[in-house]
C-alpha cells in the first residue's frame, strides 16, 4: 500500500471529513473512548502507513485564535487524566516528519499542544481543546503508525452560548485543509 491509500484520515462526524480522493476515512464517534476504539480496529483492519486526525476544535480566548484559524498539532495531551506516566502517557508528541509536511501544506497554521477532554473546558493546560486526539494518536502510537492532528476553531472555549459557535465556518475550513494535508503528507508514505 503506498500513496493517498496508505492514509487514513479519521475524523468524529461526518461534517469534519472531507471525501476522500483515493485515501481512506474513519468516522471514529464523539470522545476519546470511542476515538480510540474505533482507531485501534480500523488500524488493524486497514493497516495505514499513516493517520491524520482531523476536525472542529475550541480556542481560549487568551491565545487569540479565532475561528476558522487552522491548528496543527505539535503533540496531544490527555486532560482528563492525571497519573504518572509509567502508569499511563498524558503526552503525545507528533513526529517531525509530518509537522514538517503539514507546515507546508498549511503554512498559515498556527502550531499548538492540543489539549484532549470528554467535556468542554477540560483542557486548562491548553490553548486548544478537542475531544478525540489523544484517543486517535494513542491507538496509532501503539500500532506503530506515525499519526497527525490538525483542528480548524470553531469557538472560544469559554463561549457558552453554542448559537455563536462558528461550526459552519470550521467546518469548511478543516474539509479544504484536508487534500493539501494529504498532498503533503503522501510523501512521508512512500
Amino acid at each position: 500500500m503506498s500513496g493517498r491509500s496508505g492514509i487514513l484520515v479519521v475524523a468524529a462526524t461526518e461534517r469534519e471529513l472531507a471525501v476522500a480522493v483515493g485515501w481512506r476515512t474513519l468516522l471514529c464517534g464523539v470522545g476519546p473512548v470511542e476515538a480510540a476504539a474505533s482507531t485501534a480496529a480500523a488500524i488493524a483492519r486497514m493497516q495505514p502507513k499513516l493517520v491524520l486526525h482531523v476536525g472542529i476544535a475550541g480556542a481560549r480566548r487568551h491565545s487569540e485564535i479565532t475561528p476558522p484559524t487552522l491548528v496543527i498539532g505539535i503533540e496531544s495531551l490527555y486532560c482528563d487524566i492525571d497519573v504518572p506516566p509509567e502508569w499511563a502517557p498524558r503526552r503525545i508528541p507528533a513526529s517531525d516528519a509530518l509537522l514538517t509536511a503539514a507546515r507546508r501544506a498549511l503554512p498559515s497554521a498556527v502550531m499548538r499542544v492540543i489539549g484532549t477532554s470528554a467535556h468542554v473546558g477540560g483542557s486548562s493546560e491548553c490553548e486548544v481543546e478537542a475531544m478525540e486526539g489523544f484517543g486517535v494518536l494513542r491507538a496509532a502510537q501503539l500500532a506503530g503508525v506515525p499519526a497527525i492532528e490538525v483542528r480548524a476553531i470553531a469557538n472560544a472555549i469559554e463561549e457558552p452560548d453554542r448559537a455563536l459557535w462558528r461550526f459552519d465556518e470550521a467546518f469548511a475550513a478543516v474539509v479544504a485543509a484536508t487534500p493539501l494535508l494529504v498532498d503533503e503528507l503522501v510523501q512521508c508514505v512512500n
